[in-house]
């Protein structure tokens, strides 16, 4: 299966999954943060196909929020890459996209990350708790969740496996279960506003 992802054995791979419906600075900030706080040499922004916890109604076609993210990605540098690596695999859930890149990449060492207005329903996602157990993960702050995730049930049941801010440099070379929670100024764009507000697809950073 060609992917176009060209990432190599000893790499440090960051995974950020999402609808991407559309790409805003917010995607960016979290990107950027984990990119620098991590010391990753790539983040591979995942577009899903179809959310299974979203609806189907408000979902652009994949190119077009292909399109949205790529120059939103852009402007975090040359180390984003933008991938429909999912489609490609032909998986629906998380859970088996990141078996598939585990079992591809078996040299790469991959990070799951997300923001953390994600953390606090993650535990309704299939397999969470494989997800957790198979690759160290970076929460990074968003606005409106910081309380309601740091209170979720993931943040709860892998509270003794967290590690400090501080030490988030080491993530990527840590054994799963392994997590950490980053903060940094917060960026308030999200793509329901930006839909709410009858924004494009196309070209929204």
């Amino acid at each position: 299966m060609r992917d176009g992802l060209g990432l190599q054995p000893g790499m440090k791979v960051g995974l950020f999954g999402g609808s991407f419906n559309p790409a805003h600075e917010g995607h960016v900030h979290v990107a950027e943060t984990a990119l620098r706080r991590l010391g990753l040499d790539r983040v591979v922004w995942l577009v899903s196909p179809q959310n299974p916890l979203k609806s189907t109604q408000e979902m652009a076609p994949l190119a077009l929020r292909m399109a949205s993210a790529r120059p939103a990605a852009s402007k975090a540098g040359p180390a984003m890459l933008v991938s429909d690596f999912e489609t490609r695999a032909n998986t629906r859930w998380t859970v088996d996209t990141l078996r598939v890149l585990k079992a591809r990449y078996p040299g790469v060492r991959f990070v799951w990350l997300m923001g953390s207005d994600n953390l606090a329903s993650f535990h309704h996602w299939r397999g969470w708790t494989d997800i957790m157990r198979m690759m160290p993960m970076a929460v990074v702050a968003r606005p409106g969740s910081l309380l309601d995730s740091l209170t979720a049930p993931a943040a709860a049941r892998f509270a003794r496996y967290r590690i400090p801010a501080a030490q988030a440099g080491l993530l990527a070379s840590l054994k799963a279960p392994a997590w950490t929670y980053l903060t940094a100024p917060l960026n308030p764009r999200s793509s329901t506003s930006i839909r709410a507000n009858g924004g494009s697809l196309v070209g929204k950073g």
